[in-house]
């Protein structure tokens, strides 16, 4: 999928943690995530409901 020109943004809490944390892009129905770090490193894609998921996951850990 070519995610060249996908439009990146980062949680807005991402500055307390000195900046480094994952972004998330809109492609195609579908969900990029990529480590803030390594922007041309590898990306994950997910559907929005799987996203969702991991969300609500992570916040009752």
């Amino acid at each position: 999928m070519e995610l060249s020109a996908a439009a990146w943004r980062k949680a807005s809490r991402s500055s307390n943690n000195g900046g480094d944390c994952v972004e998330v892009a809109r492609v195609s129905g579908t969900v990029a995530i990529r480590d803030s770090k390594d922007p041309h490193g590898p990306k994950l894609l997910i559907t929005p409901q799987a996203l969702h998921h991991l969300a609500r996951t992570i916040k009752d850990a």
